[in-house]
């Protein structure tokens, strides 16, 4: 028999093929209704069905490779993101953000606990779990309706309309500020519920100690690294001379390894040192580079990991699963996060049409595989695991279907739009942030 048919040949040739792929086709599906992430997670079903070589992807039984494997693709992702932003942060600038962070997903955590409680008859502790994990949205598979590569003039602010903007800022914070209700599930699991036993340890911890830590050492990494790239004495120190990417991944690791070995939350530093290295000298040309270095591994980490999610899928991950699942999934990406998106954007600067995608596109993606992950490794779940782990692969891939079904025909609507209302203004061709 040929020896692609044996196993380790056909994985690697799968490999080869999925890698190869996954340069080809954000090029050939830019203007189609289908995303990069449908076409993976597609391709781990039908490959993990077809061929019985390929082991089982089981996230339960690889507990720990499942939640270190997705947190390097999370974290990687939060550093493109912070890099991508050209607008400054900014209490009225980042106004949209900081709705959808303190506003819409509180909301969206709170009603989706009641939910998994009520009717998919989970645990207290589990459905806060499930709740923050599904609450953030996600960095790593939202690429279609969030910023591209950053601008190198004084034109990138006018150029990120508040949807791409809005959708970007808060996937790079919502990942860590979902963290300390990741952390609440964990310890109710192992406490109980009396909010005398987990209040006091939580609200000083896992709130104020651990965001407050990543916010600083964040900042205080993203700072000396600017300095480093941009303004040092040495020329050979002065990374920004010599076009190095890579080097973007060494801040990202510095920055999350820092602050985790200070308990801190390593998300939030890694953002916010992206965003300061973007603010040392905001109109390099090397925040380009950085960026296409972070993009491309970005991309070959979140392809991977479709295609296993893809492939537990097909070897099911899905058995547990019913009907009252189905409903409450679809519930959740069609009716909570539109409806809290909606009423949490209210009396903002964005428009109604604005208002009705930046509540929409609430992407679920590789951060809630991560959450999941780490949660039922430090938690007492052991009853639930799997369970929990079916609607959460159930939720992130409808989301995956429908958002990347819908993401290319409304954004082109919108930048139609702009375009339009720009020329009517007298803006030639250049976009404006408001329709």
């Amino acid at each position: 028999m040929l020896k692609l048919f044996e196993g380790p040949s056909i994985i690697y040739t799968v490999l080869g093929i999925i890698v190869f792929a996954a340069a080809l086709l954000p090029r050939l599906l830019r203007r189609v209704p289908i995303s990069m992430p449908m076409v993976f997670l597609s391709a781990g079903v039908l490959a993990f069905a077809l061929i019985p070589y390929l082991p089982t992807p089981d996230p339960v039984k690889y507990e720990v490779v499942t939640t270190h494997f997705t947190e390097v693709c999370v974290i990687i992702s939060l550093m493109g993101a912070g890099l991508a932003l050209d607008r400054p942060p900014g209490w009225r600038s980042w106004s949209t953000t900081w709705r959808l962070l303190g506003i819409v997903m509180p909301i969206c955590i709170l009603v989706f606990t009641v939910l998994g409680y009520v009717f998919l008859g989970l645990g207290l502790a589990s459905a806060i779990l499930v709740a923050a994990a599904l609450a953030p949205t996600d960095p790593v598979l939202a690429s279609e309706v969030q910023v591209g590569e950053p601008a190198d003039g004084e034109e990138g602010f006018d150029r990120e309309d508040e949807v791409r903007f809005g959708l970007t800022s808060e996937a790079g914070l919502n990942d860590g500020l979902a963290f300390p209700f990741v952390y609440l599930a964990i310890t109710i699991s192992l406490v109980g519920a009396a909010p005398g036993a987990w209040f006091p340890q939580w609200f000083l911890v896992d709130v104020l100690w651990r965001i407050g830590f990543g916010v600083l050492l964040g900042y205080g990494t993203g700072k000396l690294l600017g300095r480093l790239f941009f303004s040092s004495r040495a020329e050979s120190f002065r990374l920004s001379t010599h076009s190095e990417g890579f080097v973007a991944l060494a801040a990202t690791f510095l920055a999350y390894g820092v602050t985790e070995t200070f308990e801190g939350y390593g998300f939030i530093a890694v953002f916010v040192c992206a965003i300061t290295i973007r603010s040392a000298e905001r109109n390099h040309g090397y925040h380009r580079v950085l960026h296409s270095y972070v993009e491309q591994l970005e991309r070959l980490l979140s392809v991977v990991i479709l295609v296993l999610l893809g492939g537990a899928i097909a070897r099911g991950l899905l058995e547990t699963i019913g009907w009252t699942d189905v409903v409450l999934a679809l519930a959740f990406l069609i009716l909570v996060r539109p409806l809290a998106g909606f009423l949490g954007l209210l009396g903002g600067q964005t428009g109604t049409r604005e208002k009705v995608a930046l509540a929409f596109f609430g992407v679920r993606g590789i951060g809630s595989l991560y959450y999941l992950g780490y949660g039922l490794s430090n938690g007492d779940f052991d009853a639930e695991a799997n369970e929990v782990w079916g609607f959460v692969g159930l939720v992130v891939a409808l989301s995956v279907v429908l958002h990347g079904i819908t993401a290319t025909p409304v954004m082109t609507a919108l930048d139609r739009l702009r375009r339009r209302k720009a020329q009517v203004d007298g803006r030639g061709d250049m976009p404006i942030t408001h329709v």
